[in-house]
């Protein structure tokens, strides 16, 4: 393999490689299955980081030209005729780092900043048993479509859950969608048009980033602090923009993982009255509560907010069962887009939730995740420290810890945390412009893991360690 990199050129070594090895398999005509080198055996060779080479093997297999398989490394894959090499680049190009999370081909390493649990902390016998259980006493669910609203029976355990939380919401306010990700879509497409400005979080959620870039909205970024959305920013924002709403991660901010304050919420809800601004609140991570709380949808008197939530981190990410909350006119039109772009969604998935939420077996594995995340968490924030690290926030629940070591960037970490076989979300990904950041984001759940500890102990302080 004939590659040479320019470290002195404009162009960054990332593209350099993608580049070269697209050629070199054109080149030697490689065929498909042919196996490339594995990421350690390039990135020494060619003496660059491992994270470069898994760059330009993600780019390259988002275009095309590989495919990564599962334990076993990257192959070359079969190009299908008709395919335009401008746009396999360019697909290649606009792929954001993080979407490494989800990729096969990395499965030796640690996902450390990943946002879902570990599958062994996941209710597996008792969502096995409703779904057998809906099987045999259920059979429509396997065939029939699910109503535009959702489910009436998933509904309505979702009105009683929203009256246990003090949030007002009649089934007719209550629509299902595919995880939260479809809520947020189903509402950018229904009240926004391109070149509409919003006010987001930043930090905050890179999927909510992606979607308004492709609608073309113009993106607001309001500071996080640990007490919720900085107010002053907030409000210059506010009179010079008028922006047409806000989305807010209220509780166990993604991914901060810090919460609303009553003090803020409430003066989020005088500035929408003031400003006419809809509010989107994500309450994605609501049953990892554990303790009082503050939703900006319980304080709302006027419906400005629209509340959403999901099974996806809690129970399964794999059914893809979310809702939102909306006054009954929205609803309705969310509803029509609903079916429009996707017939509606899964009766089956709708069916299981349904039935682990009415025979109370989602509620007693909750209580033993909320109890094992808050053990996970106290014993994590203690290490941190004596590791040297700083973090944002101490969070008082949820799956997240925002932290960055001292005196190192973002380059340095990663090297750190491939060594020690750690995949790390780089603090960029959280950026609505991806600018750079050594803020890294930690999921709890993984931080005991003993190649976690390692790398939190080798990039810590010398003198903590």
């Amino acid at each position: 393999m004939n590659i040479h990199l320019d470290r002195h050129a404009a162009t960054p070594l990332v593209q350099q490689l993608t580049d070269q090895l697209q050629a070199w398999i054109t080149r030697q005509r490689l065929r498909p299955g042919t196996r490339l080198p594995s990421i350690r055996t390039l990135a020494r060779n060619l003496a660059v980081s491992p994270s470069c080479v898994i760059e330009a093997y993600d780019r390259l297999v988002a275009s095309g030209w590989l495919e990564a398989r599962h334990g076993t490394g990257f192959f070359v894959a079969e190009r299908k005729p008709g395919l335009e090499q401008d746009q396999a680049q360019a697909w290649g190009e606009a792929v954001d780092g993080s979407w490494r999370q989800f990729r096969e081909g990395h499965d030796e390493l640690l996902k450390l900043g990943c946002g879902w649990l570990p599958s062994a902390w996941r209710a597996g016998d008792e969502l096995a048993q409703a779904i057998r259980q809906v099987s045999r006493s259920h059979p429509e669910a396997l065939f029939d479509y699910c109503p535009p609203l959702g489910l009436a029976s998933l509904r309505l355990q979702l009105h009683k859950r929203l009256a246990r939380l003090d949030i007002p919401a009649g089934t007719e306010r209550i629509l299902t969608t595919q995880g939260a990700s479809h809520a947020l879509d189903l509402l950018v497409r229904t009240l926004l048009r391109p070149g509409d400005a919003v006010l987001v979080e930043s930090p905050g959620y890179y999927n909510l980033f992606n979607l308004l870039r492709q609608h073309q909205v113009r993106m607001l970024p309001v500071p996080r602090t640990p007490s919720g959305p900085d107010l002053n920013a907030l409000q210059r924002l506010l009179a010079e923009h008028r922006p047409r709403c806000l989305f807010v991660n209220s509780l166990y901010h993604n991914p901060t993982g810090t919460s609303l304050t009553p003090k803020v919420a409430y003066r989020l809800l005088e500035l929408a009255r003031e400003h006419d601004l809809r509010i989107v609140e994500d309450d994605i991570y609501a049953d990892f509560q554990d303790g009082p709380a503050t939703r900006l949808a319980t304080l709302d008197s006027e419906q400005r907010v629209i509340y959403m939530a999901s099974f996806s981190k809690t129970l399964s990410s794999a059914l893809r069962v979310g809702y939102l909350v909306a006054d009954p006119a929205l609803v309705a039109r969310l509803a029509e887009l609903k079916m429009v772009t996707g017939i509606g969604t899964s009766r089956f998935a709708e069916q299981v939730v349904g039935q682990m939420l009415a025979n109370g077996s989602y509620r007693k594995s909750m209580q033993r995740l909320r109890l094992r995340l808050g053990q996970h968490m106290a014993k994590l924030l203690g290490q941190l420290e004596a590791y040297g690290w700083e973090v944002f926030c101490e969070p008082y629940g949820g799956m997240f810890v925002w932290a960055r070591a001292p005196s190192l960037d973002y380059a340095r970490l990663e090297r750190i945390a491939l060594d020690n076989a750690v995949l790390l979300t780089p603090g960029s990904a959280f950026d609505h412009q991806g600018a750079s950041s050594d803020w890294l984001r930690i999921n709890v759940a993984y931080g005991q893991d003993v190649r976690a500890q390692a790398f939190f102990r080798h990039a810590g302080r010398p003198s903590a360690c």
